[in-house]
């Protein structure tokens, strides 16, 4: 396995009324994907699995399906529930959206001198949020804060992410899985694609 540079600037559109905020739009980031993919094939890569920090980036989903099992989209949803059991949090994914007690978790464990102090007083809830899409998060949060940093600790962050890099090889496996399933159906002169109920399409 090889690692890219990471892309730092991608679809943070919602966090548009605070100066500084720099975006892609969606068509462009699902362009960058789709052509490092494409490079990568040419150089005898054939998967590639995105490892996606901002939940702001729905396109990345579709260039995953649009891949036919080529790419992983990494967390998923399920992931980081799972990453918050296994590190004992407090608050669900829909209450600690942004800056909560998560993510002010992981970085007091990976980068304490990133957080500012007074995460212990910042916390802000907003519960219904049905018009972020179009409005944005200022609405919602004056500080950029959704959640409860004040539960935040770095060993919470540890656990959370030592269940991420336990869960990532879960990720390969699929990916790798695909790859037999497809090599298989070849073999046997089979459509790799099934019925819906598990039967080959022949």
């Amino acid at each position: 396995m090889r690692t890219l540079p990471p892309v730092t600037i991608s679809c943070s559109h919602e966090h548009a009324a605070w100066p500084g905020t720099v975006s892609i739009s969606a068509a462009t980031l699902h362009a960058l994907v789709r052509d490092v993919a494409e490079s990568l094939r040419r150089a005898g890569v054939p998967k590639l699995v995105l490892v996606n920090g901002h939940g702001g980036n729905y396109v990345l989903g579709n260039a995953v399906q649009e891949a036919h099992g080529d790419m992983a989209l990494f967390p998923g949803l399920d992931e980081w529930e799972d990453a918050r059991r296994a590190a004992g949090m407090e608050t669900g994914g829909d209450a600690d959206m942004h800056a909560g007690e998560l993510e002010t978790s992981i970085l007091l464990h990976a980068h304490p001198e990133l957080v500012r102090d007074g995460y212990e007083t910042a916390d802000h809830l907003a519960g219904d949020r049905r018009s972020l899409l179009t409005l944005g998060m200022a609405p919602y949060t004056a500080s950029g804060v959704i959640g409860r940093p004040s539960l935040a600790s770095a060993g919470k962050g540890r656990d959370a992410l030592g269940s991420l890099v336990a869960a990532f090889g879960g990720c390969l496996a699929a990916l790798q899985g695909q790859d037999g399933r497809a090599r298989q159906a070849r073999d046997e002169g089979q459509h790799a694609v099934d019925d819906g109920d598990g039967q080959p399409l022949r």
